[in-house]
């Protein structure tokens, strides 16, 4: 029969994909000798088989009974004996972490006939109604399913009739009150009474979080994050500590660091006489951490060791959960916590420069996504009083940086629908739960009146790389009326603008205005990492170089223009892997393309491209400069003609309206008649690409001619030109041959014309399904590959990419057909199957074959680790996203190797 159920003692921290992140952390800690309170877990397999067959599998319940019986012969107690009762919480945890997606239940086991005797087992009345008041409320959201809202309404009405402030002010017979108030709640909603069974709780519980994984949040999170949804929970049997038994009692999350910035300190937030969720929720404001040492000094002081102890054994930022009962420190869960992209990098260098890990695995530590955000603006500096900018409003917790300004909207299904429709929003709330999690996904920014750094908010906000400020309580936020007010009166309406500053915790009416950030002005060159004050410049700087130093893949880029080709040498560019002619032909040189196609006669052709060859010619010459000495591939022209052309229809009706006027239109209609001939109703599939260069006569050889020329101009200047000629939309062996001939004969031409020998490489770009299945024949002729993974994609899945992504992409992704779009990361099984084919057939022609990519997927993080691993030689993207495809190629170099760092996954959850 299989082990479905696992003692702490039986676990440890390597065995998170059956224990779950949080099952595996518990039983390490135990196995430290850390103070955890008792318990087991059962395992994912479990949830699994539950989730498969719609039922617990066969075994199960009878090893919870075996370990229940256990925990029960240890406490000495019974689960909810009614004199002295046994309580336990059931808590979700997944391999992965994912804060507040999936479900929790506190003080299983509290009944109608069990209250009275864990009053008198705690000396305190009150603290046992307010148990129970949490258990029904959570039991009747959580696992029967009634409307969450109900029972905070019930609770608003109980302080509001008091006069108390906070739910701590409530007395034992208010809170007796709330019970039953609730129990009607549940009868009402649920159609079934709350449940007087201690086991039946405790077996609905487990269910309940099982299900949970399947849950809208949870699946939605896990899309958004990217992990696998047949991974399942664990689900974690513990018992109950109490942190809401008076003033001495309290609970907290600790980090040992700043997962903001990623500075040492104490880090966290404590309240007093709560319980846990109380603190992640954000409903009470905390105090500092820092703040308990004059609370209780033994705590505090217990509390830092266990951080250090738990630092330096798993190498890492640890966020802690904690609570402390009438004096007596516990710890509740641990795991490597997550952590902003400036706190990532930050974290990643001191742990090296502590000796705690070495350079591979600080690489390891930080992702391209992660430097990219790095890469985002920031706010200018702006004044108090407003008067170098708009007005600061309000100030909070700065819980996750950035610069986020969009408009304020109050509930998620607003934030949804406005960002659906382009709209940049912040979503605004007193705190978020887990049911918010897709207006935080749709939202440029979260602002919440309440709560702190280990807040619902603020975690979730890290975790995504959301800009977020928490706990601005100086706003009043009124969901219903859709608007908060500042002191002062200020609101903000729905739909109003504010800005939110990450980075300071303030919050501005209207937009604030943005500025490079720090690490930009690094890669332009206007700032060293000596100048840096703060570390980040510098941790960037060493990281990236030791990626640099470890990685095979070279990195090129996508640029058209000097300018472009400029600035990507200086965020480290090794070439160009893709330039654009067709975007030269643009602007005023529209007129000339337009000349090429009305061209009735070879003389009208050749006026036309010998007008456009010296334009061509002295775009390359620019290029060429500002890579000299290194490769440059020119794409030869490659959209349809009809593109440089007017709109078919708009050129209808002007000669239409012509006409019917009386005025002259004979070059207009010249011009109709010919978009009406090149017009086609799919021309991604037409004329375009190899074909068009080989249907009119001339186009591509100006074009060489251009490159061999510009170079020629070069090499006589002294200069060092690598040009290398690509051939678009390649998907017959003869039709590179054509092209290959043409191209040698005007190198040949040109060396003779200047008395400087030229030639160059020829390849092709593998963009078509056929290319990549006959590319060993290809290669006869190739001298380079160049995997064109847009149009790859589009023309393996069928898809046009301008219509499918605003037609029924969303649908797919919900319906889990795509994990991610595959025009944002290489669809792997199909793209992906046709690229390895297709370099290893191409190889095995051409030994030595080059080998690239120069789609959108060559800046993709998880594309570049799978180019790495398929061999090719370089990718190619934007320049802007060359620090993310070097630090990639690098992490995909270490990941690779046998003992490759951070294959532990130490570092893996900081998302």
């Amino acid at each position: 029969m299989p082990k479905f159920v696992y003692a702490f003692a039986e676990g440890n921290k390597d065995l998170k994909d059956l224990l779950g992140g949080k099952g595996a952390n518990l039983a390490e800690m135990h196995n430290l000798g850390l103070p955890v309170p008792p318990g087991f877990t059962i395992t994912t397999d479990a949830c699994r088989a539950y989730l498969h067959a719609g039922e617990e599998p066969a075994g199960l319940r009878e090893q919870v009974d075996a370990h229940l019986a256990a925990l029960e012969k240890r406490m000495a107690r019974r689960l909810g004996q009614p004199d002295d009762p046994l309580l336990v919480s059931v808590r979700s945890g997944a391999a992965f972490s994912m804060p507040g997606m999936m479900d929790t239940v506190l003080n299983i086991g509290l009944t109608d006939a069990s209250v009275a005797g864990l009053a008198a087992q705690a000396d305190d009345e009150r603290f046992a109604w307010d148990s129970y008041r949490r258990l029904v409320q959570m039991f009747g959201k959580t696992v029967l399913g009634v409307d969450g809202d109900l029972f905070e309404e019930r609770l608003e009405a109980a302080k509001h009739a008091k006069g108390a402030a906070t739910d701590v002010d409530l007395d034992a017979d208010d809170l007796r009150a709330l019970v039953g108030e609730f129990q009607d709640l549940v009868a009402e909603h649920a159609g079934v009474a709350f449940p007087q069974d201690p086991r039946t709780q405790l077996d609905m519980a487990v269910r309940a979080v099982f299900a949970s994984w399947n849950g809208e949040r949870a699946r939605l999170y896990r899309r958004q994050e990217r992990i696998p949804d047949d991974l399942g929970t664990a689900v974690n049997i513990v018992a109950m500590v109490f942190g809401n038994l008076g003033p001495d009692s309290g609970t907290g999350v600790a980090f040992t660091r700043d997962p903001a910035t990623g500075q040492p300190g104490v880090y966290g937030d404590y309240l007093a006489n709560a319980q846990g969720e109380d603190v992640v929720a954000g409903i009470r404001n905390t105090v500092p951490l820092a703040a308990l040492e004059e609370l209780d000094k033994t705590s505090y002081d217990r509390l830092l060791d266990i951080m250090r102890i738990l630092e330096d054994h798993y190498r890492d930022l640890c966020d802690i959960e904690f609570t402390i009962e009438r004096g007596t420190l516990w710890m509740l869960q641990t795991r490597v916590g997550k952590r902003t992209a400036e706190a990532a990098f930050r974290i990643a260098a001191q742990l090296a420069d502590q000796g705690l890990i070495d350079a591979d695995e600080a690489l390891c530590r930080v992702t391209g996504a992660q430097l990219a955000q790095l890469m985002f603006p920031r706010f200018a500096a702006i004044g108090e009083d407003g008067a170098d900018g708009p007005t600061a409003i309000a100030r909070g917790i700065p819980a996750s940086p950035g610069a986020a300004v969009g408009r304020a909207v109050f509930d998620q299904a607003t934030a949804v629908a406005w960002a659906a429709r382009g709209e940049h929003v912040i979503l605004v709330r007193r705190e978020t739960n887990p049911d918010d999690l897709a207006g935080m996904v749709a939202a440029d920014g979260i602002l919440t009146s309440r709560g702190g750094k280990t807040s619902h908010a603020a975690v979730v906000a890290r975790g995504m790389g959301k800009t977020c400020v928490c706990g601005a309580e100086d706003l009043d936020v009124d969901p219903r009326a859709r608007r908060c007010t500042a002191p002062g009166g200020i609101t903000v309406a729905e739909g109003d603008v504010i800005s939110v500053d990450g980075m300071t915790g303030r919050v501005y009416a209207g937009a604030a205005p943005v500025v490079p950030p720090p690490v930009v002005d690094y890669f332009e060159g206007r700032i060293t990492a000596d100048d840096d004050t703060d570390g980040l410049v510098a941790a960037v700087a060493r990281i990236l170089g030791h990626a640099d130093r470890r990685r095979r893949l070279r990195v090129r880029a996508n640029a058209d223009t000097g300018p472009d080709a400029q600035r990507a040498r200086r965020f480290g560019a090794e070439g160009i892997g893709l330039l654009r002619t067709e975007h030269m032909f643009l602007g005023e040189r529209r007129k000339y393309v337009e000349r090429l196609v009305l061209a009735d006669s070879d003389d009208g052709r050749a006026a036309a491209l010998d007008a456009l060859l010296p334009l061509q010619r002295q775009d390359f010459a620019e290029v060429l400069e500002a890579m000299d000495g290194l490769p440059v591939t020119i794409r030869l022209i490659d959209p349809p003609l009809h593109e440089f052309l007017p709109d078919l229809t708009d050129l209808s009706v002007r000669v239409a309206v012509a006409e019917a006027l009386g005025d002259p239109v004979g070059e207009e209609r010249e011009l109709l008649d010919a978009v009406r001939r090149l017009h086609e109703q799919n021309p991604m599939l037409g004329l375009r690409g190899v074909r068009l260069g080989l249907v009119i006569p001339g186009l591509f050889a100006m074009q060489i001619r251009a490159v061999a020329e510009a170079a020629v101009a070069r090499i006589r200047a002294g200069g060092d030109p690598r040009p290398e000629i690509m051939v678009p939309l390649v998907g017959a062996l003869r039709e590179l041959e054509l092209v290959g001939d043409e191209a040698r004969t005007v190198f040949a031409e040109v060396s003779a014309e200047s008395g400087t020998e030229v030639a160059f490489p020829v390849g092709t770009m593998i963009e078509l399904p056929r290319a990549a299945l006959t590319a060993g024949r290809i290669a006869e002729t190739a001298e380079f590959f160049s995997f064109g993974t847009n149009d790859l994609t589009q023309t393996t899945w069928g898809f046009s990419r301008d219509d499918v992504e605003a037609s029924f992409f969303t649908e797919y992704l919900d319906a889990g057909i795509f994990r991610v779009s595959p025009f944002e990361t290489l669809d792997r099984d199909g793209v992906g199957r046709l690229v390895a084919l297709a370099a290893a057939e191409g190889r095995e022609t051409r030994p030595g074959l080059a080998l690239g990519v120069c789609g959108e997927h060559g800046g993709d993080p998880e594309s570049v680790r799978f180019f790495h691993d398929t061999g090719l030689d370089y990718v190619s993207c934007s320049p802007f996203r060359l620090p993310v495809a070097r630090l990639e190629a690098g992490r995909a170099a270490v990941l690779g190797t046998p003992d490759g760092a951070g294959s532990s996954g130490s570092g893996g959850d900081t998302r």
